[in-house]
């Protein structure tokens, strides 16, 4: 195996993030659905194996928590994070169904799921984007290069143009940052929007009373 040097490390980063760049208004997109959503009453699912676990953890913790400002608390579940969970479902199911089954527990016509994938061919994010559009949900996929199976069965993908799984996951941690970025930006405006209706409604109801 050829190993990198650290500093090739960097340049690989680097060209990736080039390129990268370019999505920054699908992240932009995703951001402000997901805070429409998530203000709704919808949940955000999210999934993926290994480094892309924890990739996928990080977001809920940003939304369960906060990401930069206090606001309030959304509905985000990692479902890899339910060990009994998962392994009993591995047990008795299969690898291959520990997010699809979950996905139906948990999952509603409206609610998001985002799978992070750095070869876009793990089996188990693939049956549950099945399930996702069964239920009808929204599915979003973050993958390594495209064209890939994920991307395919996902109604929108975000796809790393990097040959190194490393690269890729380091640029789901932008991208899930990016996310977050655009979330509490949608969030503070749609708050800002819904208080200027109130105080207009406020003094219509004064003006009507005079």
């Amino acid at each position: 195996m050829k190993l990198v040097t650290t500093g090739q490390h960097c340049d690989d980063l680097m060209d990736a993030l080039t390129e990268f760049r370019e999505s920054g208004p699908t992240v932009q997109r995703w951001g402000a659905q997901l805070a429409r959503r998530l203000s709704g009453g919808a949940r955000l699912l999210v999934a993926g194996n290994g480094g892309s676990a924890a990739q996928a953890q990080h977001l809920t913790a940003e939304l369960v928590g906060r990401y930069r400002e206090d606001r309030p608390p959304f509905s985000a579940l990692a479902l890899h994070a339910d060990t009994s969970s998962t392994t009993a479902i591995a047990n008795d199911y299969g690898v291959q169904e520990v997010f699809a089954r979950q996905t139906c527990a948990h999952g509603r016509p409206g609610d998001v799921l985002m799978l992070l994938s750095t070869s876009g061919a793990s089996a188990n994010l693939l049956s549950a984007a099945t399930e996702a559009h069964r239920i009808g949900m929204l599915v979003w996929a973050m993958t390594g290069p495209a064209p890939n199976p994920l991307e395919a069965v996902s109604d929108e993908a975000l796809c790393v143009n990097a040959p190194v799984s490393a690269t890729v996951q380091e640029l789901h941690l932008v991208a899930v940052h990016m996310v977050c970025e655009a979330f509490d930006r949608a969030i503070e405006e749609n708050t800002a929007a819904a208080e200027r209706r109130t105080a207009g409604e406020h003094r219509t109801r004064k003006e009507d009373s005079a």
